[in-house]
């Protein structure tokens, strides 16, 4: 499970709870359904945007089920989301993980650097592949133009060079997200919205792009990898101001589409995403904790001599990460062991409120998110202490 717009219990209102655990399991059946079970591993948060969308077009006409206990959710029955919404969030997260894949493939490291996962990795990044095109032309979708932006990404990054803007590296992958969006509008049955879906689409790719690449700086420079943001030499600042940009563009994309019910669309798209950003490039609340900080405290974690990262093989980092998401740590716990890596990671809800416990000023109001800036978790620059 991975993705920007990881869930998080104390930013989510009690009667959304239901309504975006019925996305995810919807997701997850989906990817069981139709490509079987190994593949409800490549589940992405992110992709559930795309659920969403189409629901908020529809409202009480989307389609649903009541779905039996399941261990992940404590053995609870759950009515999910089901038809064009899940199936378009399956294909999204296919084709993700199907990229990752390749490009560890392509360059050799992460998982499929041990002798012989290579080519097993390959295969499986194919199979992938061809998942999601079926999936994709059952719901009218054409992957092709999908694949071709995500295939380019490797070339712009090849011609990338100091002073090259960091929107011509994001491109790819705005064009990929671009092109999702706008099918969610055909899904919905509002075709006129596909363009404002398209420009929402857009800026969340360009989003997405920048906050994985910050979030990777400092340990991409430790290992000599490739960063967009070094390789062009915008730094963490020059990513946080196109990522703060797109979230305007995204906010103002998605007010201009003709929805029925946006309050999941507004839980995935405004609160979840700006959190992401304040996660990723600090905020200017004075009780929160800024990324710098926590990534010291983890390089001091990792740096202190009894604890030695101890990598895994591919097989035996898959069992992990299936023993980590069943219990949950993923999301929950304090410090746990990369399934593949063996790093120090820490769940990904274990803080994700800590910048939002004070009762501050109205101005910015930090603890609702809802003004038109970034609330609390968004640096607001209002005279107001949250001390």
């Amino acid at each position: 499970m991975f993705g920007i717009l990881a869930p998080c219990p104390s930013r989510t209102p009690e009667d959304l709870k239901p309504r975006w655990m019925g996305h995810f399991c919807g997701l997850c059946l989906e990817l069981r359904d139709d490509a079987g079970q190994f593949a409800r591993l490549t589940t992405n948060y992110d992709a559930l945007a795309l659920s969403v969308l189409v629901e908020a077009q529809l409202g009480g006409e989307a389609e649903a089920r009541d779905a039996g206990p399941c261990a992940l959710r404590g053995m609870r029955r759950q009515r999910v989301s089901t038809g064009g919404g899940p199936r378009l969030a399956a294909t999204a997260s296919l084709l993700l993980a199907s990229a990752k894949l390749r490009d560890h493939v392509e360059d050799g490291d992460g998982i499929v650097a041990r002798p012989g996962a290579r080519g097993l990795a390959g295969m499986t990044a194919d199979r992938l592949r061809r998942k999601a095109d079926a999936i994709g032309s059952s719901i009218g979708l054409d992957v092709g133009p999908v694949i071709a932006s995500i295939e380019s990404q490797r070339e712009v990054e090849a011609a990338c060079s100091a002073g090259t803007p960091l929107s011509a590296v994001t491109a790819p992958t705005e064009a990929a997200t671009a092109a999702l969006f706008a099918h969610a509008a055909v899904l919905g049955g509002r075709p006129e919205n596909a363009g404002a879906f398209r420009v929402a689409g857009a800026a969340f790719g360009r989003l997405a792009h920048l906050l994985d690449a910050a979030d990777d700086f400092e340990e991409d420079a430790g290992r000599g990898a490739w960063n967009p943001l070094a390789a062009t030499g915008a730094g963490v600042e020059g990513a946080r101001a196109l990522a703060r940009g797109a979230l305007s563009d995204m906010r103002a994309a998605l007010e201009s589409a003709s929805l029925v019910d946006g309050a999941m669309t507004g839980l995935l798209l405004d609160r979840y995403a700006r959190h992401a950003v304040s996660k990723s490039f600090g905020s200017a609340c004075a009780t929160y904790r800024r990324p710098e900080e926590r990534r010291s405290r983890r390089r001091d974690y990792r740096e202190d001599d009894g604890y030695h990262a101890r990598r895994r093989g591919f097989w035996a980092g898959l069992c992990s990460f299936a023993v980590l998401a069943c219990t949950c740590q993923l999301c929950c716990a304090e410090h746990y062991e990369g399934p593949w890596s063996g790093r120090s990671r820490e769940g990904c809800c274990r803080d994700c409120c800590d910048c939002c416990d004070c009762e501050c000023c109205q101005c910015c109001q930090c603890c609702g998110g809802d003004s038109d800036g970034d609330g609390c978790c968004g640096g607001c620059d209002c005279p107001c202490s949250c001390d």
